[in-house]
C-alpha cells in the first residue's frame, strides 16, 4: 500500500482545461503543513471507479473535496463509495453548494464527517493543525458545521481574510500545462444582483499591488497564454485597475492574454482611451448585462445603465483591439419572452465577439433563492438548478429559448459565419426572430444534438434559407458562405456547391506569376514563388460584391498570414475582376 497521505486537497473540475484555484490556495495558505498535505484533480467526465482507486491509492486521513454547482451530485456519490473503503477517513466538503445549508448536508450525508463555510484558507489551517498536531478542537474553530458524536455543531462564520496573506499558487506550472490560469486580485463585489452568491458578501478587498505585478510578471516571463481574473467586477476600483492594465501594457510579451470581468458603464474616459492602445488580443472583456429590460434591473438590485454601456462597449469595439463577451440571463424577474427578445436584440446590435445566452440558475445562499415562491420561479432540483419557469416565462417559451441559445452558439459565436450572417439578418425583423426560426427549423428536422461537420452546418443553413428565397438568389448565399469557409481556413477540398474555379485556371496562374514578379499585394511573401503564393494564399471568383450584395463580378485574396486577430479571419483584398486578367 502507497505511503499514507494525512490530508488530501481533492477537486473534481467540468473539463480538463480547467483548475480549481481554491484547492491550490488552502494548500498554500497551510504552508507550515505542506509536506504533510496531498492535492489532486480529477473531472466529472472520469469514471468515479477511477477517481475512488485514486482516493482510495492516496489512502488519506482527512480527505477534503470543493463543492460547485457542476460537481455536487458527482461529489455526493463519490463520498458514499470512499466511505465504505475507507470507513476511517474524515471526509470534509467546502465551497458554495454546501456552504449555505451545512447542516443538512450532514443530516442527509452521515459519512461526512463536517463542512467548511465560506472562505476556508485560515478555516482549512486551523482544521489542518487539529487533525495533524492535534492543536485546538473542532469546538474553536470558526467557519465550519461537524459532526459530535450524534450532534451537528454549527460554529459562527469566520471573518474575511486578507487576500495579501495568501501565497502565490503557480510557482510550478508545470501543473497547469493544457490548462486555463485563473488568478485572484480582489475579492467580494460592490454590487448586489440578487441572483449572485457575491451580493451576500459584500466586503470588497484587494490584492497588494506590488504582490500582482510581480505575480502578473511571472505569467508574462513564462509566456503563459492566458490568465483569467476571477474578480467579480475587475473595475470597481479605478485606481486598482488603472495600475493593473498600465503595468500589463509596460510589460507586454506580445503573447499572453488576461481575462477580465467588468462593468462596462463603470469604464470611465481615462480607461476606455488605456484599453484602446492596447495590443490588439492582448486583454479581453466579459460584460454582464443580463437584461435591458429597467423593471428586470430593479428588481435584481443591479445597478446598470444599458445606454452607457453600449456607448462604452461601442467604443471599445472601435478600437478593435478587444476581444467583447456579453452576457443575457433568461429567466429573471419581469422578463417574459418578448422582453427577452427585445434584451437580446438590444445587446445583439452591439456585435459583441460572444454574445452568451444563458439561464437562471437558483444558487442557494443567494437572495433569488429566497424570492423563488414570490417569483413563481420554478428550478431544476440537481444541480445546475436551472430556471424552468417563472410567472413572466412559461416552461414552453424556456424550451424556445434553449433553440435560440443553441443557434447563437453555432452561428454567432463561432465566428465562421459572418459575411452569411450579415446577409441573412436582413430577411428577418429582428436578429432574435432569425435565430428563433433556425432553432425552430434544426428542431423540426431533427438536427439538434447532433455533432454536425462545418461543411454540413453550412448546407443545413442553405436548407434553411429555401424556406426564404427564390432558387435564384440562392448563388449570393452560397458565395456568402465560400467566403466564410476560406476566411476561416485555406481548404483543399471545396464543398459540392461551390463554384467550379477550373474554367478561371488561366486567369489565377496570371495573378500569382504576376505576385511573384511585384507582390503588389502580398509584400510579405516576397522570396516565394507562384506556386508557393497560390498554396499559401487562396484567390476566390465572386459574382456579387461580399460587402454590398451588389451583383458585380470580382475576386476575393485571402491572405492567411495576416489574421483579424479577434475572429481569427484571413486578411481579404477584393480585386477587379481587370486586376487579374
Amino acid at each position: 500500500m502507497a505511503e499514507r497521505k494525512h490530508i488530501l486537497l481533492a477537486a473534481i473540475n467540468a473539463k480538463y482545461i480547467h483548475s480549481n484555484l481554491a484547492v491550490y490556495s488552502l494548500k498554500a495558505y497551510a504552508k507550515k503543513y505542506q509536506d504533510r498535505i496531498g492535492l489532486a484533480e480529477y473531472t466529472i467526465n472520469q469514471n468515479l471507479d477511477d477517481i475512488l482507486k485514486g482516493i482510495y491509492r492516496d489512502h488519506p486521513e482527512v480527505l477534503c473535496i470543493s463543492c460547485y454547482i457542476w460537481n455536487i451530485s458527482y461529489v455526493k456519490n463519490l463520498i458514499r463509495e470512499v466511505h465504505k473503503v475507507l470507513p476511517d477517513t474524515a471526509i470534509w466538503l467546502g465551497g458554495p453548494e454546501v456552504s449555505y445549508d451545512a447542516r443538512k448536508v450532514l443530516e442527509e450525508h452521515p459519512e461526512v464527517t463536517g463542512v467548511m463555510k465560506g472562505e476556508g484558507e485560515v478555516t482549512f489551517l486551523e482544521l489542518a493543525g487539529f487533525y495533524l498536531e492535534g492543536i485546538s478542537e473542532l469546538a474553536k474553530i470558526d467557519g465550519i458545521t461537524y459532526r459530535d458524536g450524534d450532534q451537528i455543531q454549527e460554529n459562527p462564520w469566520r471573518g474575511i481574510t486578507d487576500l495579501s496573506t495568501i501565497p502565490f499558487v503557480y510557482k510550478d506550472l508545470k501543473k497547469f500545462e493544457n490548462r486555463i490560469i485563473y488568478y485572484e486580485s480582489s475579492r467580494g463585489c460592490p454590487f448586489s444582483c440578487s441572483y449572485c452568491l457575491s451580493s451576500i458578501d459584500k466586503k470588497l478587498r484587494f490584492r497588494d499591488l506590488e504582490l500582482v505585478k510581480e505575480e502578473l510578471q511571472f505569467f508574462l516571463d513564462h509566456n503563459v497564454p492566458q490568465v483569467k481574473f476571477v474578480d467579480r467586477t475587475f473595475n470597481c476600483k479605478h485606481d486598482h485597475a488603472m495600475a493593473i492594465w498600465k503595468y500589463l501594457i509596460a510589460h507586454d510579451n506580445g503573447i499572453t492574454n488576461f481575462h477580465f470581468e467588468v462593468a462596462a458603464d463603470l469604464l470611465n474616459e481615462e480607461e476606455i482611451a488605456l484599453i484602446r492602445t492596447m495590443r490588439p488580443g492582448m486583454i479581453q472583456l466579459e460584460i454582464g448585462v443580463q437584461s435591458t429590460n429597467p423593471d428586470t434591473i430593479r428588481e435584481i438590485h443591479r445597478k446598470m445603465d444599458f445606454a452607457q454601456v453600449s456607448e462604452v462597449v461601442t467604443r471599445v469595439q472601435e478600437g478593435h483591439n478587444v476581444h467583447q463577451h456579453l452576457d443575457l440571463i433568461a429567466g429573471l424577474p419581469y422578463e417574459d419572452y418578448t422582453s427577452f427578445a427585445k434584451s437580446f436584440c438590444d445587446v445583439y446590435r452591439l456585435r459583441p465577439q460572444q454574445l452568451q445566452l444563458g439561464f437562471l440558475k437558483m444558487l442557494k445562499g443567494s437572495f433569488m433563492y429566497q424570492a423563488a415562491p414570490e417569483y413563481g420561479c420554478v428550478c431544476q432540483s440537481r444541480e445546475p438548478y436551472e430556471v424552468l419557469y417563472t410567472k413572466w416565462l412559461p416552461y414552453e417559451d424556456v424550451l424556445r429559448l434553449k433553440l435560440v441559445e443553441e443557434m447563437v452558439e453555432v452561428y454567432y459565436n463561432s465566428n465562421q459565419f459572418g459575411k452569411t450572417l450579415l446577409a441573412i439578418e436582413k430577411l428577418f425583423d429582428n436578429p432574435f426572430a432569425l435565430y428563433e426560426a433556425l432553432g425552430v427549423f434544426y428542431d423540426k428536422k431533427g438536427y439538434m444534438n447532433i455533432s454536425h461537420t462545418r461543411i454540413r452546418r453550412y448546407e443545413i443553413l442553405q436548407e434553411f434559407l429555401q424556406e426564404y428565397v427564390e432558387e435564384e438568389q440562392m448563388e449570393y448565399y452560397r458565395q456568402l458562405m465560400i467566403y466564410d469557409l476560406y476566411a476561416r481556413e485555406n481548404m483543399k477540398t471545396r464543398p459540392a456547391w461551390a463554384k467550379d474555379l477550373k474554367a478561371y485556371k488561366r486567369e489565377i496562374r496570371q495573378f500569382y506569376l504576376k505576385e511573384e514578379e511585384t507582390h503588389a499585394y502580398l509584400p510579405e511573401y516576397a522570396g516565394y514563388d507562384e506556386k508557393q503564393l497560390a498554396r499559401m494564399t487562396h484567390l476566390e471568383r465572386m459574382d456579387y460584391d461580399p460587402d454590398t450584395g451588389a451583383r458585380e463580378a470580382c475576386w476575393i485574396l485571402f491572405d492567411y498570414r495576416s489574421r483579424d486577430v479577434l475572429t481569427y479571419d484571413a486578411k481579404t483584398v477584393k480585386l477587379p475582376v481587370v486586376d487579374i486578367m
